[in-house]
């Protein structure tokens, strides 16, 4: 190189990202941003289907909350990818801790009750929920822990891992919210899998949380109303019509769109407001009514995409925090996505989680977009 060509390289301002292959910006994982964007413009069009009404004038409320989450989420996406990963692992405890703290307090008579549950924050014009950046908060503490063991994980070291777990998902019934905390076993088990955690401890967590799923369905955790919603899904015709007019409804819904769907804001349930919380826990309805078998299908393709460079992202991931930092999110969604979707075709029960980018809702939203830039930031920075 001669002296001509090496100033070039080193002086100033010179952008040398280009000539850098381990530069973080040479390894942004674009079709993942770009299926995802996909998903949630897709959403964001779902939602105000949903909600504008049947005859002009049409309420446009929705359609301008759930785009500025869309936004907001995309700018958090992006700052979740400015600062190296690897920090997070030196703060998981403060994170961990905050989460905690704003689940006790949600509890408290600072928080807000919605149907049934008090899980919110009142904050003006908008609501926040605390369960929903838990998840992140845990997949951080719980990368980070694991990770430190480098996969020498006796008894005492699992059930230091099950405490850490336990903490939030014990806060999180106490407002009562079943869903959320599946997502929490989820997640759990997943990254004790892959961190190495043997197969028969494995086995007896997966029978013990059977057998604890089962007493809480049991006992006076959750009102008579949740524990109908949950079980109504196996036997739709003996149970009472209150527990099962959403599932039926929503399965008229999917079935109304056949293969090429009814057609935009023509889906009859959806837009006479026959299947309830329509524009959130059972937004899948929307799609496959008024997009049909096509759209549902595309729909599916993308998430599976999503979750496709997100696994490859954990299998390319430089250190086992990383890696385990997307197993987290990983399970998160593929949780959150089979639920929901068999929610709304009537194979799962009526648990109130969210379809990733897809539901309305700016906790979930925002969740869900720095979940994606903690994969995207693991990515980029495999060579580094």
């Amino acid at each position: 190189m001669s002296l001509a060509d090496l100033a070039r390289v080193t002086r100033p301002g010179h952008d040398t990202s280009r000539r850098d292959p381990s530069s973080p910006v040479r390894h942004i994982d674009v079709l993942l941003l770009v299926c995802t964007g996909a998903v949630a413009c897709l959403g964001v069009l779902m939602v105000y289907s949903a909600t504008r009404g049947p005859e002009a004038p049409y309420d446009n409320y929705f359609l301008f909350r759930q785009g500025t989450f869309m936004l907001i989420g995309a700018a958090a996406l992006v700052a979740a990818t400015l600062v190296d990963y690897r920090r997070l692992a030196d703060w998981w405890p403060v994170l961990y801790g905050l989460s905690l703290a704003l689940l006790g307090l949600v509890v408290s008579p600072l928080g807000a009750s919605s149907k049934g549950a008090q899980a919110w924050f009142a904050l003006g014009p908008f609501q926040m929920q605390p369960s929903e950046f838990s998840k992140l908060a845990f997949i951080v503490a719980m990368a980070a822990v694991l990770s430190a063991w480098s996969g020498d994980i006796d008894i005492r070291r699992l059930g230091a891992s099950l405490l850490l777990a336990g903490a939030p998902m014990a806060l999180i019934m106490l407002q009562p919210d079943l869903g959320t905390v599946l997502v929490f076993v989820a997640m759990t088990m997943s990254m004790l899998l892959v961190a190495g955690v043997k197969g028969r401890h494995i086995a007896v967590l997966t029978v013990l949380g059977v057998l604890g799923t089962a007493v809480v369905l049991n006992s006076n955790a959750l009102a008579q109303y949740q524990k109908d919603r949950l079980t109504a899904f196996y036997d739709l015709e003996s149970g009472s019509q209150e527990s099962t007019f959403n599932v039926k409804q929503s399965i008229a819904a999917v079935a109304n769109g056949g293969f090429g769907g009814e057609g935009l804001f023509a889906g009859k349930q959806t837009q006479l407001d026959f299947v309830p919380e329509q524009q959130t826990d059972f937004i899948f309805t929307v799609v496959a009514e008024e997009l049909g078998f096509v759209g549902a299908a595309t729909l599916l393709s993308l998430y599976a995409i999503i979750m496709w460079r997100i696994l490859r992202a954990a299998q390319l991931a430089r250190d086992t925090f990383g890696m385990l930092l997307c197993v987290g999110v990983l399970a998160m969604f593929a949780f959150q996505i089979f639920e929901s979707v068999g929610m709304a075709t009537g194979i799962m029960p009526v648990t109130g989680i969210p379809l990733p980018f897809l539901s309305y809702g700016g906790s979930s939203t925002l969740t869900s977009w720095i979940a994606i830039g903690l994969v995207a930031n693991v990515n980029m920075r495999r060579f580094r």
